[in-house]
């Protein structure tokens, strides 16, 4: 007989996954508002805070009312592309209902999982925002924010996190070794086909932990989209654009850090070790970032500023998102430090080379940080390096399993993984930002951006003085 699990809900779980959310929640407002918000000039402060407190508002709403059915539900002939809607309006979900965690028979409440979610869907079309801050009109932003959580964010999220869970893995793989043993070939192909209902990067073998293609790479591909096709600030490269307060950013940067424990720890889904590893690498992958950015600064440009080491930070924490349960500690010292080094090269000259404005490095923090910490999961997941191991929910239906590791598949999985999101979230996200161009405008006037948005958009101020 094919293995039946008892659920289990622990308290513990539940308790450390309702902080882990509210953690993630930080991480946005105020988090990423005021890192945001510092950087812009003064004038366009408020237009920061409200951007990213609307988007916020607005992808919650969608989320339960159908994002959490295309992201987590059984979408037909298209399931390895995007759910159905079958959990519309949260339909069939109550306080009964369960969702499998990564351990054979622990399980949360669904609620407990779709407001943990519903965070992540929330930041993630707001870290956009930063590359073409500004000058973007509000209206179309909101416009395009549905659009892309519609198109782009809830298939990735599918495509790489959407499976049945290990006790559904293991109970197939043995109802398909007793279906082959008896000769019941019907029984094994559709015990196969079973093993096999899972989003089309999860079947290649692809890691990603807590969202470096699915949050990261997805954002920062389509931030550096936007902010070429809305060209450069009025002024760039003639006026001073400088951060109005390094200040309020380094208070949104600190926030972010403490919230992103809650984003990278809380993606495991338990309170166990794997959860206790990845508050370490956490800690310890953002603080090699922030100093390799900080003397990568001081030797090349003669001064270790405040700025480059928040960013470094930053960076740190976006490289390790998809390593954090896998890779160990000295990995992902190693990780911060060499995405630290590249991004900070980046932002400080090759961006320049290319006339880029991405006004606050969205793509050169999060959409280059996410690619090298996709790519180095492949690698630090190997136990030899100290990583975590590749879990083999079916070799041994039943018992979780640290399977062989092979360095060329999982180097092959994450690059095609990141190319696929490359792709999927730049294509997609060039085609939406054309379509809102074309019905409403993407740009603010001229004269709207000489006074800034603040008082034009939003007929207020950030500061009375």
């Amino acid at each position: 007989m094919p293995y039946v699990y008892e659920k289990t809900v622990h308290q513990g779980d539940v308790a450390w996954m309702s902080m882990a959310t509210v953690l993630v929640l930080m991480m946005t407002v105020p988090g990423l508002a005021l890192f945001y918000g510092g950087l812009v000039r003064t004038k366009n402060m408020l237009s920061m805070l409200t951007q990213v407190f609307a988007i916020s508002a607005v992808v919650c709403i969608i989320w339960v009312v159908y994002g959490y059915s295309l992201a987590f539900s059984y979408g037909g002939s298209m399931d390895t592309y995007v759910g159905g809607f079958s959990k519309m309006f949260l339909s069939g979900v109550d306080a009964t209902t369960l969702v499998p965690t990564f351990t054979n028979g622990v399980w949360l409440p669904e609620y407990t999982f779709i407001a943990f979610q519903m965070t992540f869907a929330m930041i993630t079309p707001a870290l956009i925002v930063g590359a073409f801050a500004e000058r973007f009109k509000f209206s179309s932003l909101l416009v395009f924010s549905i659009l892309w959580v519609t198109f782009i964010y809830f298939p990735m999220a599918h495509m790489v996190w959407w499976w049945g869970g290990p006790d559904f893995l293991a109970e197939q793989q043995t109802a398909k070794l007793i279906a082959e043993a008896a000769g019941d070939t019907a029984a094994a192909e559709a015990a196969a086909a079973n093993l096999a209902a899972n989003g089309l990067i999860w079947n290649w073998g692809a890691l990603d932990f807590a969202g470096g293609t699915v949050v990261h790479i997805n954002a920062g591909i389509a931030g550096l989209v936007g902010c070429i096709l809305l060209g450069k600030r009025v002024g760039y490269g003639k006026e001073s654009m400088a951060p109005h307060s390094l200040t309020l950013t380094m208070v949104g940067a600190a926030l972010l850090w403490v919230g992103w424990f809650g984003f990278n720890a809380g993606s495991n889904l338990e309170a166990n070790a794997i959860t206790s590893l990845a508050i370490v690498n956490t800690f310890v992958a953002a603080a090699a970032a922030g100093v390799a950015w900080m003397f990568a600064e001081w030797a090349l440009k003669g001064r270790p500023s405040l700025l480059g080491l928040v960013s470094g930070v930053i960076t740190g924490l976006v490289a390790v998102t998809p390593a954090a349960g896998f890779a160990g500690p000295m990995g992902a010292i190693c990780l911060g430090l060499f995405a630290g080094a590249v991004c900070f090269w980046f932002v400080a000259y090759v961006k320049n080379m290319f006339k880029l404005d991405d006004s606050l490095d969205v793509f050169g923090i999060h959409g280059l940080g996410g690619i090298i910490g996709a790519i180095g999961t492949g690698i630090l997941v190997n136990p030899a390096l100290g990583g975590a191991g590749i879990p083999d929910y079916t070799s041994v239906p039943g018992t979780l399993q640290v399977g062989a590791y092979d360095m060329g598949f999982m180097l092959t999985a994450q690059i095609k993984a990141v190319l696929f999101t490359v792709a999927f979230s730049g294509i997609g996200s060039f085609i939406l930002f054309k379509l809102v161009d074309l019905v409403m405008g993407l740009r603010v006037k001229e004269e709207v951006e000489r006074e800034g948005l603040d008082v034009a958009e939003h007929g207020e101020r950030a500061y009375n003085m």
